[in-house]
């Protein structure tokens, strides 16, 4: 499957960004889906994560209640709504496909390009 992400770019401190993920290719009802991000200098961490039918969602700690992400199955396309941005979130946003979501954080399929995000404080 061959993953499309868009929608970063710069924003003041307390802003919003909605990344979303286009994917073509297999079925993508049939993959959790999942963004991870990448700061210079350190290591791609897990962000976010959504099963297949979209009921079940997972955060890391810095994120949540911040960040929300969905998916859209008939537009084969997931999402991440980020609000309050805080110059921490500063970085390469990769969407990522899986084959569940228990084990996105260790095992993905398919990454997508990255897109960045940087927040200005």
């Amino acid at each position: 499957v061959q993953l499309q992400a868009s929608g970063g770019g710069l924003v003041q401190a307390g802003g919003s960004l909605r990344l979303s993920c286009a994917a073509a290719g297999r079925t993508f009802s049939s993959f959790a889906m999942g963004w991870f991000r990448q700061a210079p200098g350190k290591e791609r961490e897990f962000v976010a994560a959504i099963s297949r039918g979209g009921l079940g969602t997972s955060y890391t700690d810095s994120v949540k209640g911040r960040f929300t992400i969905s998916r859209d199955n008939a537009k084969n396309t997931v999402y991440l709504q980020m609000n309050n941005l805080t110059p921490g979130d500063t970085a390469v946003y990769y969407c990522a496909a899986a084959n569940w979501i228990g084990t996105i954080q260790v095992s993905v399929d398919y990454w997508g390009q990255g897109t960045q995000v940087t927040v200005s404080s």
